[in-house]
């Protein structure tokens, strides 16, 4: 049955199931070549002042065969002075590994700074791209009209916020969105296996995708229990895999804590402890304030209990509540980086796109974190590939004359970020509330689990016996 929003089956019927799943075609070649060339351009010319150097030491030291967590002078292989030893990749084995073969490959082709810049953002554009095609397969799968579906091609191939934070700075976070996005998809259409797989890899990216697991167990749970325990097993099973394994067949030492200081000690950047920063310079929380590097765990746990505690219906419910608690997590840690809100923006785009978020919190999760960064001098940081001399010549003098008013204006955006983002998380809550109350009113009150009211395949609902249904508040 067609529904009324576009020509795509009617939403109940499952994801991905033969028939059903439409590709998403291209509509505007134009488009895509000019967003392929713009990230081609942006990539290979420019790159954050840390980060980017960080990913190209990485790869070289993978490459050729040493330890990616120790830290090394590089500047006289780059010939490039800021190629010091101070800081080492802090993220897991994955990327560290896929740098090296990106080093091997430009190093083979040429020695140039500059390929090797574009090499290592080639995975960041094509999941850019991906996470483009992604997307609007998925909301037009779900049923959304084709203007919405091609506006929300156009907002990903375009948007300068993945413009900037992706092919310019180089960071990696839409890769991590766009495989927690496919794990989500999978996980829908019965494919619970891969899900684990795939979920298991973007947390072993960047754990910034953990959240989600909660949603997706408490999915399963109302499911089939058996089920929601081998999903948890294999993904454990494959964090294993991916994130400790290698460290132990390559040899590498770790130092302690390395690859959680971000979660328990860092402070800063565009979280709440940016307003802390306004009387007190340290990246690191000092004596006692360490404790504050704990609180989103307790936060996050009291936010699953709110969102997940008439379970997960449909597949927009699964991504409200994904993107929900993602968010909660970001809002209560003491340290969050601009690029990481890429993962909240791809999930928030589809709620948008199907109603269930209002346009205006949606802009504001991507508008207030560019403004931000602004405050925080990252534009000039860019600058650190091709003109580096240049990059530190006027940040001295945005420091020395602007100082103040930077650190004032990152404070206010912070506070400004902690609005609109409870603001999104109250509304993704209410929304999945407010359809749970329908589904149960169209089941006659009867105390019905939240996926009920119409009758679907027992597939869908995660391979349970018997009859299954699901909520379509959303869609009516």
């Amino acid at each position: 049955m067609p529904s009324e929003r576009g020509q795509t089956p009617y939403p109940g019927t499952p994801l991905w199931t033969t028939g059903t799943w439409r590709r998403f075609a291209t509509p505007d070649r134009r488009l895509l070549l000019l967003s392929i060339a713009l990230q081609l351009a942006l990539a290979t010319l420019l790159g954050h002042s840390y980060d980017t150097r960080v990913f190209m030491s990485a790869g070289y030291l993978v490459g050729s065969g040493h330890n990616p967590y120790l830290p090394a002078d590089l500047s006289a292989v780059f010939h490039h002075a800021l190629f010091n030893a101070n800081g080492t990749v802090g993220y897991p084995p994955p990327w560290p590994l896929l740098l090296g073969l990106l080093y091997s490959v430009s190093h083979a082709l040429t020695p140039s700074l500059f390929v090797y810049n574009l090499m290592i953002k080639l995975p960041v554009i094509a999941a850019n791209v991906g996470l483009a095609y992604l997307v609007a397969a998925v909301v037009q799968n779900r049923g959304a009209a084709p203007e919405m579906v091609r506006k929300a091609w156009i907002f990903l191939l375009l948007n300068p916020f993945l413009l900037y934070f992706g092919a310019a700075w180089g960071q990696i976070d839409s890769i991590v969105a766009l495989l927690a996005l496919a794990a989500l998809v999978l996980l829908w259409a019965r494919r619970w296996a891969t899900s684990a797989v795939v979920l298991a890899l973007a947390v072993c990216f960047k754990p910034i995708a953990a959240p989600i697991l909660l949603a997706v167990l408490v999915y399963l749970l109302s499911r089939s229990r058996r089920q929601a325990l081998r999903y948890a097993a294999l993904f454990i099973v494959c964090v294993f895999a991916f994130y400790v394994l290698p460290f132990f067949l390559l040899g590498w030492s770790l130092p302690a804590g390395h690859l959680v200081n971000a979660h328990f000690t860092m402070s800063g950047s565009m979280s709440f402890m940016a307003i802390a920063r306004l009387v007190r310079g340290s990246v690191l929380l000092p004596g006692h304030w360490w404790l504050l590097g704990l609180g989103w765990i307790p936060a996050l746990a009291a936010a699953a209990s709110v969102a997940l505690r008439r379970g997960v219906g449909d597949f927009d419910d699964l991504v409200g509540k994904s993107a929900a608690l993602v968010l909660v997590f970001f809002l209560t840690r003491t340290w969050l980086a601009e690029p990481d809100v890429v993962l909240v923006l791809t999930l928030a785009l589809i709620a948008t796109s199907l109603g269930g978020l209002d346009r205006r919190a949606f802009a504001a999760i991507w508008v207030v974190p560019l403004l931000f960064t602004a405050f925080n001098a990252s534009p000039l940081r860019l600058l650190w590939v091709a003109f580096p001399d240049h990059m530190v010549r006027w940040l001295g003098f945005a420091g020395q004359h602007y100082g103040l008013a930077m650190l004032i204006g990152r404070g206010v955006f912070a506070v400004a970020w902690q609005i609109a983002g409870w603001w999104t998380v109250v509304t993704l809550l209410r929304r999945s509330s407010a359809a749970v109350t329908s589904a149960e009113r169209q089941a006659g009150g009867r105390g019905a689990r939240p996926c009920a009211a119409v009758p679907v395949s027992t597939a869908e609902a995660g391979g349970t016996d018997g009859p299954a249904t699901r909520s379509t508040a959303l869609w009516n």
